[in-house]
């Protein structure tokens, strides 16, 4: 009988792609609470290894609720499965030899572990925008803050949901004293090494 979980190998290995490409491939994941800026630095990271000739790939949240997760509602559970999907997405971009880069707010400890051991702790690079919630508040571009504020959104993290503090991530961002390019420059510092 055939074992239809068994994982198919094929003669092109992850190895193979990073020699062509040049480079190792991971996982920068960016967490923090909404309008922290995570997605204006990841932008610009991505811009910025884009001009150094590395293979990229970016993993937003509100792009994969067009196609991908478009079924899945902001419970906690959706939310969580929102975000093993996304690992499990990050997985093959990373077996394809790209540095992903993924912003999400991804606000408990367990769900961030849970990603880690999906895409391998050694592909894993986290990153925690520290920005207060009275200057995400203050930002609220799309107004999701006045929203929970009033109600109108349950479970908003920094509102009516909890947002658990990275312990020990790769890098956290201060936005108060670094502005996005600043950020940007100390993560290139640190994935420097890793790179190649």
């Amino acid at each position: 009988m055939t074992n239809l979980n068994k994982k198919q190998a094929y003669t092109i290995t992850r190895s193979d792609r990073e020699k062509m490409h040049q480079h190792r491939s991971f996982l920068i994941w960016f967490t923090g609470l909404s309008g922290s800026g995570k997605s204006t630095i990841a932008n610009l990271l991505e811009k910025n290894l884009h001009e150094q000739k590395i293979h990229t790939y970016t993993l937003d949240g509100d792009n994969l609720r067009r196609g991908l997760t478009k079924e899945l509602k902001f419970s906690k559970e959706d939310r969580n499965e929102n975000l093993r999907r996304t690992a499990e997405v990050a997985k093959l971009f990373i077996d394809a030899g790209t540095v992903v880069i993924a912003a999400f707010i991804s606000p408990y400890i367990n769900m961030r572990e849970q990603i880690k051991e999906i895409v391998g702790e050694e592909n894993y690079l986290e990153v925690f925008v520290n920005t207060p919630l009275e200057v995400c508040e203050q930002r609220d571009v799309k107004g999701l803050y006045k929203k929970a504020r009033t109600g109108e959104i349950k479970n908003f993290t920094g509102i009516s949901a909890p947002y658990e503090t990275p312990i020990n991530p790769f890098v956290e961002i201060d936005t108060l004293k670094e502005t996005p390019e600043q950020a940007v420059q100390k993560i290139l510092s640190l994935i420097k090494r890793i790179l190649i």
